[in-house]
């Protein structure tokens, strides 16, 4: 009997015998058998399939974050392993100055501290090494696979991030994985996995905002896969919201922006590197003399307007989430 059929034979049992093992064997049984555990889930969802109660048509995608077992305190990037030798170093002066002025039963306290102070050092010396060999951005002591992830607005925990998709037909949960990243670089992953599992790419797939990345819009044209993603907030508005970047109508033939003065903004073509994107930039001289300049820009130098490589894939995702306002609802 292989590990899928182990797992699934283990879990009937409890089931027939209506057993109830406790918190402890549960944790110690997924710790044990992870990959059997997710191939026993792919295969719970071949017979829903099977009995058409997976529709495939429309799924729905979100998260749980879930706290893992390893506080903040025993959760480093560099900007805090430098906070605390700094720390270090400056308490090292201080009893190496204190040592050369005591004596007797201080002298040997001050030795104690400064060697406990050196342990110290020599363990996060040992955690940046660790990071740098990695080339992970943070590493977690206590729980390794883990990492600090922001929860909600400035809150963070050390957690993990489940990922599932719902169909629509029933409710059906059809995948989840475990992941220590944030939602902005989750959905094509999942959109792919969706497929994989679906055999088809004749589907609509439901995210909310924290979804809303360009490059992942790219991954998804690329499966063939319509999304419905809702728009986040833009933080960059304008003073009067007349005149805000989404009503200033763009002439994609033509490559440029007509602004609510009837003035054209226009890029010089060079693209731009922005993080995870590019981006053309375009402006007017026009503003430098427009009488509504201060309800448009705070800039001293006037509108300037950022396009991704990615706009159009946004767009369109902007129409279909305008004509299906219910489904958030």
């Amino acid at each position: 009997m292989n590990a899928p059929e182990l797992v699934f034979s283990l879990v009937s049992l409890c089931l027939l015998r209506c057993l109830s093992p406790d918190l402890n064997t549960i944790s110690n049984f997924r710790r044990d058998n992870p990959k059997a555990i997710k191939k026993v889930f792919r295969q719970t969802v071949q017979p829903a399939k099977y009995f058409n109660l997976i529709g495939g048509k429309f799924l729905a995608g979100d998260s749980t974050k879930l706290r893992a077992q390893n506080s903040k305190k025993n959760n480093f990037n560099q900007k805090k392993i430098d906070r605390h030798l700094a720390y270090i170093e400056n308490k090292l002066s201080e009893y190496e100055k204190a040592l050369a002025e005591s004596d007797g039963d201080k002298k040997k306290i001050i030795e104690e501290e400064i060697s406990k102070q050196t342990d110290r050092k020599k363990e996060y010396q040992n955690t940046e090494k660790q990071i740098k060999q990695t080339g992970q951005s943070q590493i977690s002591t206590s729980d390794p696979d883990s990492r600090q992830l922001t929860i909600r607005n400035n809150i963070t925990e050390v957690a993990y991030n489940i990922q599932t998709t719902v169909d629509s037909e029933n409710n059906i949960p059809i995948d989840y994985k475990v992941t220590n990243t944030n939602d902005s670089k989750a959905m094509g992953n999942m959109l792919q996995r969706a497929k994989t599992i679906l055999r088809s790419n004749q589907l609509t797939a439901l995210y909310d905002k924290g979804y809303h990345t360009c490059s992942e819009f790219a991954v998804a044209d690329r499966l063939g896969i319509e999304t419905i993603v809702a728009i986040p907030r833009v933080a960059a508005q304008a003073p009067n919201p007349e005149y805000n970047v989404e009503n200033f109508g763009y002439n994609k033939q033509e490559d440029y922006y007509t602004c609510p003065q009837n003035q054209q903004l226009r890029t010089n073509g060079r693209w731009h590197q922005a993080r995870t994107y590019q981006f053309k930039r375009y402006t007017t001289k026009a503003c430098a003399n427009c009488s509504v300049k201060d309800q448009c820009s705070k800039a001293a130098c006037g509108k300037a307007i950022q396009r991704s490589q990615y706009q159009d894939l946004i767009e369109i995702n902007k129409q279909r989430v305008d004509q299906n306002q219910t489904y958030y609802k």
